[in-house]
């Protein structure tokens, strides 16, 4: 469905539906800030935040991308990494640390954490911060929830347990050809 607004004068501006609705959004750091929702601009994905706020998730999001970067696995992964913050018991926890984050941010100079453009002056927030329990929180449940994630797997060439199919021994174990 295409819309078209008419304001004063001849020029005409046609927007379709979709191209409204995501004008309409904060574009933060590639993703899409909504009222209860975080989104890629591309659609691919979307979570609804039901105990953080949005913008919380999306610097949560970010954060699990900075402390764990890997260009090849896209954010809906890390979103499945971090969505068990999400809850009502975890929830002040982690506003809590995202606003002392935000608050470092300020004070080197940037409206907050997803405003900083650059990953190298991210992470050295991130490494200022690397000490406190909640990075150290972020950190831990980071290792688990996204290298657990069968998806990701392939893209690392980690072919899972072997346990199931006999052992290490004689699936690839032995290959090295290049002693």
């Amino acid at each position: 469905m295409t819309t078209q607004y008419e304001g004063r004068g001849p020029s005409r501006q046609t927007l379709t539906r979709r191209q409204l609705i995501s004008r309409s959004f904060a574009a933060t750091a590639g993703m899409i800030v909504g009222a209860g929702f975080v989104a890629a601009p591309d659609a691919a994905w979307a979570y609804e935040a039901t105990a953080l706020k949005p913008e919380t998730m999306a610097t949560l999001i970010r954060m699990a991308r900075d402390i764990y970067p890997h260009d090849r696995i896209a954010d809906e992964f890390y979103v499945i990494a971090v969505k068990g913050y999400d809850t009502p018991e975890a929830a002040p926890g982690i506003e809590a640390g995202i606003a002392a984050l935000n608050a470092a941010a300020e004070g080197a100079g940037h409206a907050n954490y997803l405003a900083i453009g650059w990953e190298d002056d991210r992470v050295a927030l991130l490494r200022a911060m690397e000490n406190s329990a909640f990075f150290q929180q972020i950190r831990g449940g980071l290792v688990t929830g996204l290298y657990n994630q069968k998806a990701v797997w392939p893209l690392f060439g980690y072919e899972g347990e072997s346990f199931s199919q006999g052992g290490y021994l004689h699936r690839g174990f032995d290959d090295i050809n290049w002693l």
